[in-house]
């Protein structure tokens, strides 16, 4: 799969490009180098996507917590999507891969980045996509500014 994602990469423009095998070697490589965009996959072993965006954005020595991070996998149960979307990633691609989908989604990042949220048990890009203003249920917003708790 690395192989595969970084020959599409490779096919869209993008010059340096590097990899990890798991969560554990991600983060040391994010300490030695500077990354715009990680894309990492939901199955890795011994630590697994989830718990590797997790790490990324909570642990007090992270290197980039703010850096964009894309997920794959071939789980695209909703339970899967949710246990990624609330562990903080920015963007879900599901395989098979194609070059239209990578690019699909770096572009969502690039071009509609959403801001960075921090609360007692989340922090990373607002899960929230759609700004509804008549919305009433039980998780209305409950301050005018959606986003005075917001990072810059």
């Amino acid at each position: 799969m690395r192989i595969l994602l970084r020959e599409l990469l490779r096919a869209i423009g993008v010059r340096k490009i590097l990899e990890a095998a798991d969560g554990s070697e991600a983060m040391t490589t994010l300490r030695q180098h500077v990354v715009d965009i990680i894309i990492t996959d939901l199955a890795m072993v011994p630590v697994d996507g989830v718990d590797f965006v997790r790490l990324l954005r909570n642990s007090r020595d992270s290197p980039n917590p703010m850096c964009p991070v894309i997920m794959l996998s071939g789980h695209t149960t909703e339970r899967r999507i949710f246990e990624a979307r609330d562990a903080g990633v920015n963007e879900f691609l599901s395989k098979p891969l194609t070059a239209r989908g990578i690019l699909s989604r770096i572009g969502q990042i690039i071009d509609h980045p959403r801001p960075f949220i921090r609360c007692e048990d989340y922090f990373g890009p607002d899960r929230r996509r759609r700004q509804d203003p008549n919305y009433q249920g039980l998780r209305r917003r409950s301050v005018d500014n959606p986003f005075e708790q917001v990072l810059d």
